[in-house]
This record gives C-alpha cells, sequence and structure tokens, in this order.
C-alpha cells in the first residue's frame, strides 16, 4: 500500500514543475511583445551629450567605475547627487559686491562716513559745542585742506553754541574758540563761512573771521555775542576763584578786539552790545557786520551778485561776433 501512496505523489511532482515553467514562459513572451509595441509608438528621447549630469557621471566611470558600483543601499539624497559638489554661499554682503556689478558707478568698497566725504568736498562742519574732540577735529581738517591745495577755498560750516550749551552751561574753555581761530588766520586759502542755525559766543567769532565778502548766513539762522562765562569753581580756594574770574575778563577783551576787527565797529561798541547777551537774526548780523551777504534761496543770491558773461568777456579784450 505505501508504494502504490508512493508512485502517484512522485508522478504528479513534474507535472506541476511544467506547468510553472510554462507559464512564466508565457508571462515573459507577453511582456517582450508589449514592450516591443510600446517602443514602437513611444521613441526614447535622445541623450544630450552637453548635458552636465551626464558628463560628471562619464568622468566618474571613466576615472573611478567602483564608486557607482558600490552605491550606498540606504541614502538620504537622490541617487548619484552626491557625486556633485554642494553648492557654496557667499558669506559676506561684499563678497557679491565683487562678483556682481550691477552698473558701473556702484561703489565698488563700502562709502566712508560722512565727515569724509564732506572733506572730499573742501567743507568743514561745525555742528556741535567747541570741545577739546571738536576743536583737535576742526584744526586737522583746515590743516589737511590747506595741504591738499592752498589755492582753493575752503568752506566752514557753523551751527554751534560756541563754549557753551545751549542752557548756558560752559563745556569748554575760551582757547577752544581761539585754537580753530588761531589756524584759520595762519591758512593761505579763503575761508567761507556760513552760518546755517546758530553761531553763537566763540562760534559767532569764527563766522566774523572768514574772508572779506565770504560770510554768508542763511535767512532764519541766528547769531549771537555774549561775555565768556567763569567755569564751576566747585571746592576751588578763594584765591584760585578770583585768578580765574582775571583770565574770563582777559578773555572777554581779546573777544571783543578780535569782534570789533572782523565787524568794523569800534571795541566800545562791541563790549557795549556785549554786556548783555545780543541776539541778532541774518539782517541784524549784516548790519553789524559779522557776515557779508544772507543766502536767501542757496547759491543764487551769490550767483546774481556776479558779473554776467559779456562783462567778464569785455573786460577780458575779447570781441563778441553778433551771430546771424
Amino acid at each position: 500500500m505505501a508504494t502504490a501512496l508512493h508512485f502517484p505523489m512522485a508522478s504528479s511532482l513534474p507535472s506541476a514543475s511544467t506547468s510553472a515553467q510554462s507559464l512564466r514562459r508565457r508571462k515573459l513572451r507577453t511582456f517582450c511583445a508589449i514592450n516591443a509595441h510600446n517602443k514602437g509608438k513611444l521613441p526614447f528621447p535622445p541623450i544630450n551629450p552637453k548635458d552636465p549630469f551626464i558628463s560628471k557621471l562619464a568622468s566618474v566611470a571613466a576615472t573611478s567605475p567602483e564608486t557607482l558600483l558600490n552605491r550606498p543601499v540606504n541614502s538620504d539624497s537622490p541617487p548619484y547627487l552626491d557625486l556633485f559638489d554642494s553648492p557654496q554661499l557667499m558669506a559676506t554682503p561684499a563678497q557679491v559686491e565683487r562678483s556682481v556689478s550691477y552698473n558701473e558707478h556702484r561703489p565698488r568698497r563700502p562709502p566712508p562716513d560722512l565727515p569724509s566725504l564732506l572733506l572730499h568736498g573742501r567743507i568743514v562742519y561745525i555742528g556741535m559745542p567747541l570741545v577739546p574732540a571738536v576743536t583737535e577735529l576742526i584744526v586737522a581738517e583746515l590743516m589737511y585742506l590747506q595741504w591738499m591745495d592752498p589755492k582753493e577755498p575752503i568752506y566752514l560750516y557753523i551751527n554751534s553754541t560756541g563754549t557753551t550749551r545751549d542752557d548756558g552751561e560752559t563745556v569748554g574753555m575760551e582757547t577752544e574758540g581761539f585754537a580753530i581761530y588761531d589756524a584759520m588766520r595762519q591758512l593761505k586759502n579763503e575761508i567761507h563761512t556760513v552760518a546755517v542755525g546758530a553761531a553763537i559766543g566763540q562760534a559767532c567769532l569764527l563766522l566774523s573771521a572768514g574772508s572779506k565778502g565770504k560770510r554768508f548766513m542763511m535767512p532764519h539762522a541766528k547769531a549771537m555775542i555774549q561775555q565768556p562765562r567763569v567755569p564751576s569753581s566747585g571746592l576751588m580756594p578763594a584765591s584760585d576763584v578770583l585768578i580765574r574770574a582775571k583770565e574770563v575778563i582777559t578773555n572777554r577783551d581779546i573777544l571783543v578786539k578780535l569782534l570789533a576787527k572782523h565787524t568794523g565797529n569800534s571795541v566800545e561798541t562791541v563790549a557795549n552790545a556785549m554786556k548783555r547777551p545780543f541776539y541778532m537774526d541774518a539782517t541784524r548780523a549784516k548790519e553789524f557786520g559779522v557776515i557779508d551777504k544772507i543766502l536767501w534761496r542757496g547759491q543764487e543770491k551769490i550767483m546774481a551778485d556776479v558779473a554776467p558773461p559779456e562783462e567778464w568777456d569785455k573786460g577780458a579784450g575779447i570781441k563778441v561776433v553778433d551771430e546771424f
């Protein structure tokens, strides 16, 4: 009975394997036929030999084919993209500026600070009280501009409360204003002074010390002359307070003489005006002799006083030919 049961089971195995093999052959023939049919309808697109991705793969395959064969199984990046270098971002805007030029007039370097830009235009701006740091900068700029060109004029714009603050508290010694004044008088250049805002105390002296005929004032600017103030004495002995008071009187007398010299007034007139704070608008400052002209609308007022081109030609002996 065992033999009878064994043979039918053995005879059934070849038939099962044969049917499975024939089924696989039929599926393979069907798949090839479908591919051949699809290939005829959908042609494979041509390969661009200049494609950078394909060129990179070809160069890697030629030099080190093991890089393409031994690929990592579980990789976070898409296939073959690790062959390319990671993009490098520019670190600073300066690198962008050096690499890309959007305009031929675009500055190639960061711009300098504002005082340096004004200095390039031969403009010196006093916009703070006259403390030692301001005096040092102004004197250095004046000396530098004379060294650059001793013939070109220097434009001194003034908006300062002198050696005091706007509330009258002393912040600097009177010698700060005298230092700038002496530097202005030693220069070979013409100095055009312009008051923009306020010119008080020593700043008014600097305004009047400009070259004759080149002292200007904005229409709504203010000028004021006053006596020097005694600095805070604190716990100073009485004898030292007396010495300080004598020094202030000496500085007052010097200031009166210099203002009288540049304004054309007598010493008595200036001394009487300085007994109390003497405020002047643009018109009054012109009458007092602090300035020469008022800039009503920028430089238009100055240009109106300039001789026309015909007068210049006539003075130079140039004959003007009438045009037909």
